[in-house]
């Protein structure tokens, strides 16, 4: 009876080391073929770790027992590490590198290769010894392969690398040309113009913390404005940072001027995504060489097309007249009776423009431009307000304990209510029509009808001219005295900051604009705060 070839009993599976059953010929766990698992051996208690690379091939020769290896193979020497003295000192430390041997594919390591490579072109004596890694390489400790686009080999005769400290030769070993440097990292000295650097690869951007990087992410950015929230960003045609999305805010947001005796604040207020609000202030000279002082607000109609440009329009228009008029000896009254109309031509253009130029908007088909205006002139002793719509000008006296009182009646739902004698002030102002306008400028306006009011204040005071986004949050002039502060007098610029903070707080549920204009005459005796001409 024959027998049959018992394999020897494995503990695990050389595979993935789970024990395999009694009597598998495969791994149940990785299918490892457990009858390519070589014999035992009985005669030698231990193995050869590596055989030197001329008897690789025989080695690999399945069923090639110890004693046909090639004369001369033996196991690989290793250095004896020396003992630590005394003081604790520990033993050498060697690298794989240091010791002869091959790799898992039964090639020479790396220090041998460079031993054993056949001799190519002649070098200058102290060359580097260079290598080609652009498409492939291998690690000179493992052996492992890998492909990594890198340096090619070093000019003939240019800088050695230095050796890594602390790296030991091999016992006995000959002189023979030092292995090139590793692939993807360079520990020596930087190249001459080169950036030093210690990682592994080479940096594929400039480290955003170096100086010279910092110096031109601050610096502004070419062709366009830079963005007020990450200062590095552009900011493009909508008004929006590329960089972090910030909505940039716009020129007309907040306006502010000062000029001489006069000034004026815009703000968009907290509602609105933009102001549609609008303002002039300038002075000129009279014939007679004294002075004139001009103001001139609008207030956009939000039901309107294109409010903001409306309001611009007016704004310019009169201011331009009224320098003019004035300039060659115009009445004031009458100079203001003509900015207003001049005002009204420049609206009613807007809706002139050509259709082609407003295809892409459809909206702005639908009704004209329009605005409400309100100026102020200070010439000589008189004072000449004018307006159409519902903004209106106030006059504070210097002198708190006097009267103060509202320059202008509003063409308004409820001004022509109280004017019938329909309804009370505070009834008509609660009623949600109030605030619809009867007057204002555009060319679906009704009749123009242009209001002009001269007064010649007998005591010095502070006219303030403004839209119904600061007046709705006082509306009395009682309720503007107190808002206006006590030395907007001497500080007008001031004053307006304070009052459009003042409707902010409230709500700022409109776009906010005012203009203050100091009105100074020597005292002449009691009278009344100001008298119609």
């Amino acid at each position: 009876m024959s027998q049959s070839h018992q394999r020897p009993a494995l503990s695990k599976c050389p595979g993935c080391e789970e024990p395999p059953a009694a009597g598998d010929l495969f791994c149940g766990a990785c299918g490892y073929d457990l009858s390519a698992v070589p014999d035992r051996p009985h005669d030698r208690p231990t193995m050869a770790i590596t055989v030197p690379p001329d008897t690789a091939e025989a080695s690999a020769v399945p069923g090639a027992s110890e004693a046909s290896a090639v004369p001369g193979a033996e196991a690989v020497r290793w250095p004896a590490a020396a003992e630590t003295d005394s003081s604790d000192v520990p033993a050498p430390v060697h690298r794989p590198s240091d010791l002869p041997g091959t790799d898992s594919g039964g090639r020479p390591l790396a220090a041998e290769r460079e031993q054993t490579r056949e001799p190519g072109p002649a070098a200058e004596p102290g060359a580097a010894v260079g290598q080609d890694f652009a498409a492939a390489g291998q690690d000179a400790a493992s052996g492992k392969e890998f492909a990594a686009a890198g340096r090619g080999p070093e000019p003939v005769g240019g800088p050695k690398p230095a050796a890594a400290p602390g790296a030991s030769a091999v016992p006995g070993a000959s002189a023979a040309p030092e292995p090139a440097a590793a692939p993807v990292r360079r520990d020596g000295p930087a190249e001459p113009g080169g950036v030093e650097h210690s990682g592994d690869f080479a940096p594929a951007a400039p480290d955003p913390r170096t100086a010279e990087h910092a110096a031109a992410a601050a610096a502004p950015v070419a062709g366009g404005k830079v963005c007020v929230a990450c200062r590095s960003g552009r900011v493009d045609p909508d008004g929006y940072c590329e960089n972090c999305g910030h909505a940039q805010p716009r020129e007309r947001d907040h306006m502010e001027q000062e000029l001489g005796s006069v000034a004026a604040v815009s703000d968009r207020g907290l509602r609105h995504h933009r102001n549609e609000d609008s303002f002039a202030v300038s002075s000129t000279a009279l014939p007679d060489g004294s002075p004139a002082v001009v103001a001139i607000v609008c207030d956009g109609v939000s039901s309107a097309s294109r409010p903001d440009e409306a309001s611009a329009a007016a704004a310019n228009a009169a201011n331009e007249s009224l320098l003019e008029s004035l300039a060659r000896g115009t009445h004031p009254q009458q100079a203001m009776h003509e900015a207003i109309v001049a005002a009204s031509d420049a609206v009613n253009a807007l809706a002139q423009e050509p259709a082609g130029a407003m295809e892409h908007d459809a909206h702005r088909h639908q009704n004209a431009p329009a605005c409400t205006l309100v100026g102020a002139v200070m010439a000589g002793e008189l004072l000449i307000v004018g307006w159409v719509g519902d903004s209106r000008a106030y006059w504070v006296p210097e002198d708190r304990t006097q009267p103060t009182a509202r320059l202008t009646e509003d063409d308004s739902w409820a001004a022509q209510m109280v004017a019938a004698g329909l309804m009370n002030e505070a009834e008509a102002y609660a009623d949600e029509r109030a605030h619809a306008i009867t007057g204002w400028l555009g060319a679906d306006a009704y009749e123009l009808e242009p209001h002009t009011a001269a007064f010649k204040p007998d005591r010095s005071g502070l006219v303030v001219v403004c839209t119904d986004g600061l007046w709705n949050y006082a509306e009395s002039a009682e309720e503007m005295a107190a808002a206006v502060p006590a030395d907007a007098q001497e500080r007008p610029l001031r004053g307006a900051q304070v009052l459009v903070g003042h409707a902010l707080d409230g709500g700022g549920h409109d776009n906010v604009t005012v203009a203050l204009l100091p009105f100074a005459v020597r005292p002449q005796g009691a009278g009344s705060a100001c008298e119609t001409v």
